[in-house]
């Protein structure tokens, strides 16, 4: 090579040719790490639907469990105090209170 123009173009070619691969090595990695992150994303708000709804189900069985032993006692017998069963209902409607402000703490 002793002409020093054709020298020039082939570093240069070759120039371009690493910083291509380079770039190409770079834009691979920077795929693969968004594409992990957004599979863990996905993952985290999965878990966290599944817990939600698990939190759902549990409060709604223990309420029906509250709602039929509760029922279950004033259906065998005579009508009770009309005061004593708004008492239980409003102490029953501050416990669910409670525990809806309770979610909306640990949800926000």
């Amino acid at each position: 090579m002793s002409n020093p123009l054709v020298q020039a173009f082939f570093v240069g070619r070759a120039v371009a040719e690493v910083i291509n691969e380079r770039l190409e090595v770079a834009l691979t990695d920077a795929l693969s790490e968004l594409g992990k992150f957004d599979a863990e994303a996905r993952e985290q708000l999965r878990q966290f639907t599944d817990e939600v709804l698990e939190r759902a189900n549990r409060a709604a069985e223990a309420a029906n469990a509250g709602q039929t032993s509760s029922s279950a006692g004033s259906s065998g017998s005579q009508p009770s105090d009309l005061q004593a069963e708004i008492d239980e209902l409003r102490a029953e409607i501050a416990l669910l209170r409670t525990e809806l402000q309770h979610y909306r703490r640990t949800s926000a």
